[in-house]
């Protein structure tokens, strides 16, 4: 099967020269994701908006790729602000605690100030049949 681009539509991705997510088999490995709203191109100021904002950006991309966000394996959180990673669990939970994914968190500057969270997963299509 021929590796699959595919793009949210953002202006990011073709300025800076990436894929919204990267189908190769049964894989799939969704770039970093922020809470912008690809549509219009706007972002929200409130921390919890953007997380949900990810959430749906990536549901997106993984719908693009024939899965959905029961397939994923692996999620990385991004946060400038560590201390904001605890308002964010009630919204993790509420996409991935069935899901229950290998984790993790790391604090370190975004591109653009108004970001807030940067969320990146990697799934794989019928990872979500645990047994």
């Amino acid at each position: 099967m021929a590796r699959q681009l595919i793009s949210s539509g953002s202006t990011f991705e073709h300025e800076i020269g990436y894929s919204r997510a990267v189908v190769e088999g049964d894989w799939i490995f969704v770039s970093g994701t922020t809470g912008f709203d690809y549509g219009n191109m706007t972002i929200s100021d409130d921390l919890i908006d953007q997380a949900e904002q990810c959430f749906k950006n990536i549901r997106e991309a993984l719908h693009k790729a024939g899965a959905g966000l029961e397939d994923i394996v692996r999620v990385i959180y991004v946060l400038p602000d560590a201390s904001d990673f605890q308002r964010c669990w009630p919204t993790f939970r509420k996409y991935l605690g069935e899901i229950r994914p290998a984790a993790m968190m790391l604090s370190a500057g975004l591109s653009d100030p108004r970001m807030r969270i940067e969320i990146q997963v990697t799934a794989k299509r019928g990872g979500g049949k645990a047994g």
